[in-house]
């Protein structure tokens, strides 16, 4: 099967947790091939798509929404997975409630949506980014969980193979 994993990230986290997804369905035996929402001109060679974005401020990136809209008729006609990564500026690296960007997963029904926690290095943001994370709260850190993500693309694994 011939998937597109996209994945929208600000400071790479995202991206690094898109990677494990993309190799563990490789092992699975899947043509995967991973890009920028935003670098994604065609989606008609793919039969399945696994989405992400960070998520700032409760939304995914506009690269990511844009991307939503743009293949929305696609989407809707093939399976999609979607994840999302990020701290929602609470401490310890706790996800905030999921729902917050229902908009966008509303509008492409995915199989499943995963929302993982993500990393806080405040050396990698800028002044703004940081200032609006300490006010939320945010701890200094690295929570991404691997095991859960390849955990998590094991279950589209799973779902493929019944599909």
């Amino acid at each position: 099967m011939k998937i597109l994993l996209t994945s929208s990230s600000r400071h790479g986290s995202t991206d690094e947790v898109g990677a494990v997804i993309a190799r563990e369905l490789r092992l699975a035996g899947h043509d995967v091939e991973q890009a920028r929402p935003e670098d994604v001109d065609d989606v008609t060679d793919y039969d399945a798509f696994v989405l992400g974005s960070a998520v700032y401020m409760t939304r995914w990136t506009p690269e990511a929404i844009d991307f939503t809209q743009r293949f929305s008729q696609e989407l809707h006609s093939h399976p999609v997975w979607a994840f999302s990564v990020g701290l929602s500026g609470l401490p310890k690296g706790k996800i905030s409630d999921p729902h917050r960007i229902g908009p966008v997963l509303l509008s492409i029904e995915p199989e499943d949506h995963a929302t993982f926690a993500g990393r806080f290095a405040p050396a990698e943001l800028s002044l703004r980014e940081r200032s609006i994370a300490r006010m939320g709260g945010a701890s200094e850190g690295d929570f991404r969980d691997f095991d859960a993500v390849r955990a998590w693309a094991g279950s589209i694994t799973a779902a493929l193979a019944d599909g």
